[in-house]
């Protein structure tokens, strides 16, 4: 199981200092069996307590999906580089027979991903982050919705004080697979009720209705679908 996190700090951008680089993002996407979730949580336990106990030193966040069909779990991890996926893990392959006596039993199907973060507009991840709220985009113009994102996270920072996601772009993946990703972090449910102006209005307010209708019509033609899901996290299972 390699190297397997969702969420990345990254160092704020401050004023004459340098973008962080980018970083990969790897998730493992996993459908459990109905009726199987409480099984599952315990194999998973018991794979944590034996990585640990071989002196496995990879990080890694365990994610459940709210929404959607069936029981959706996401584990992931970051990687500096692509380099890093040659790396051995003795103590993953020491904790083989937990994994495959103990979790993937109640496992339905899973789904593997890697993305790399765009740290030129994205915030730093906050410590305290219980849930996440992940929109995907599956795009038809790339140019011109770097230029929409870019443009509308200006706007976000400059009336904020900082972005408001994490954003990553996704290397390679199925025919119908997201091209992109940005995750708000909240630190609570009670979060999600504050109401704040949409993207699009705040742009709306820092440049003006024609510009933005203009930027809207340009996002119509570049965007094919989006979607949503929230995510908790599960501190027991992660690492």
């Amino acid at each position: 199981m390699k190297k397997l996190i969702f969420l990345i700090a990254l160092i704020p951008a401050m004023v004459l200092a340098q973008t962080p680089d980018p970083v990969l993002l790897t998730t493992t996407e996993i459908t459990v069996k109905q009726g199987h979730r409480a099984q599952f949580e315990e194999g998973v336990k018991k794979w944590k307590e034996c990585y640990l106990d071989n002196e496995g030193k990879e990080n890694w966040n365990f994610w459940r999906r709210m929404q959607g069909e069936g029981n959706v779990y996401v584990m992931s991890g970051s990687m500096s580089n692509w380099a890093e996926m040659d790396k051995e893990d003795p103590a993953g392959e020491g904790c083989a027979n937990v994994l495959l006596n103990f979790i993937m039993p109640h496992v339905d199907k899973v789904a593997y991903g890697i993305s790399r973060s765009m740290p030129e507009f994205s915030r730093v991840m906050p410590e305290d982050t219980k849930l996440v709220w992940v929109t995907f985009f599956r795009v038809k113009d790339d140019t011109a919705f770097r230029e929409i994102i870019t443009a509308v996270s200006s706007a976000i920072k400059a009336k904020e004080g900082d972005y408001r996601g994490m954003w990553y772009n996704y290397m390679g993946g199925a025919v119908d697979a997201a091209d992109y990703m940005v995750s708000t972090p909240y630190n609570g449910f009670a979060q999600l009720d504050i109401v704040r102006d949409s993207p699009s209005k705040v742009y709306e307010n820092a440049v003006g209705k024609k510009k933005a209708d203009e930027m809207g019509a340009k996002w119509d033609a570049a965007v094919d679908d989006g979607w949503s899901y929230i995510y908790t996290l599960n501190s027991e299972l992660s690492n």
